[in-house]
């Protein structure tokens, strides 16, 4: 099934951003230009922007006065691939520098990150210390972790020896590798059902859209990152994020990166907002999109976003 058969329709504007480096990457925008604050959304690995699509469209019902922005990562979706050198979190960050000085050149910004893109906002703020608190006014973190992907979950097989093999095979025979991909995820599906959304059953449109992000993914994308999770680490940009109203979110059942890896960077972070999705795994914002989405509602109002939300109920007055 085609990821455009799997998501709703929503009115967008397309555009393309140069980065520095000449990569095209792939933007959509939604909401009125001239809203008040720009919501930043970043998605995770070997996923897309169209991962965002129910936490977007949850949150434009809320706050229709918003303006959100998605775009694609290098080699990913419908942005251009590009060398494998520069698949690292640190491109990533100088990435979203050139996508917000396109789309966002001047008002608030909120930044929001799966996975990741969590790890990306991380690197963005550690690149640019003096932007938060002035144009970056608050930081969503969801499903993410700030350093020792390596030490918990399924972060542990990326000490293996068998990820270097399979990063040197990739890059050999890139052809033959991605076809072996596929039918991984094919004998694999029950693992990556139980890592990715835990112990609650979604619907069948839901998986059909994850697994259609992650079937498209080219195999050299998804190989090449493997290394900058080995090594990353943000910890310290964890208490730049201490000036500006920050969310937490992840679920209890995340496999990916566990919720130790949460509650870690919630208690170096002033002014956090940390939200543990009950039974949620590491793809909670396809499995709890209205959850996710109304703590995103919380972000930009702490933020001082200016845009009222819409009622969801009714209060009786006597």
């Amino acid at each position: 099934m085609s990821i455009s058969s799997t998501i709703a329709n929503s009115a967008e504007r397309r555009r393309t951003v140069s980065t520095a480096d000449g990569v095209a990457l792939a933007v959509r925008e939604y909401g009125p230009r001239d809203a008040d604050l720009t919501v930043v959304f970043l998605h995770g690995h070997c996923l897309r922007a169209e991962s965002w699509t129910y936490v977007r469209d949850a949150l434009l019902r809320r706050y229709p006065g918003a303006r959100i922005v998605c775009y694609d990562h290098r080699g990913h979706g419908d942005s251009a691939e590009a060398s494998w050198r520069t698949y690292n979190l640190e491109q990533l960050g100088y990435d979203l520098g050139d996508v917000l000085d396109t789309v966002a050149p001047s008002g608030p910004v909120v930044l929001v990150g799966h996975s990741m893109g969590g790890m990306t906002a991380l690197t963005y703020a550690s690149q640019n210390p003096h932007e938060i608190g002035s144009r970056i006014v608050g930081v969503g973190l969801i499903a993410t972790a700030a350093s020792g992907l390596a030490d918990a979950g399924f972060g542990r097989l990326l000490r293996t020896p068998a990820v270097s093999a399979f990063q040197s095979a990739v890059r050999y025979a890139p052809g033959l590798m991605h076809r072996a991909k596929r039918l991984a995820c094919t004998l694999f599906a029950p693992i990556i059902h139980t890592a990715e959304f835990g112990d609650r059953n979604v619907s069948p449109r839901v998986l059909s859209l994850a697994n259609a992000m992650r079937n498209q993914t080219p195999i050299v994308t998804m190989a090449s990152f493997l290394s900058a999770f080995m090594v990353y680490d943000q910890t310290d940009a964890l208490a730049v994020l201490s000036k500006v109203p920050t969310l937490v979110l992840c679920g209890s059942a995340d496999l990916m990166t566990p919720l130790s890896h949460s509650v870690a960077m919630a208690a170096a972070i002033g002014y956090c907002d940390f939200v543990p999705a009950d039974g949620a795994g590491h793809s909670v914002i396809l499995e709890q999109p209205n959850q996710v989405a109304e703590a995103i509602g919380r972000l930009i109002t702490r933020a001082g976003g200016g845009a009222e939300p819409i009622a969801t109920h009714l209060t009786h007055v006597a």
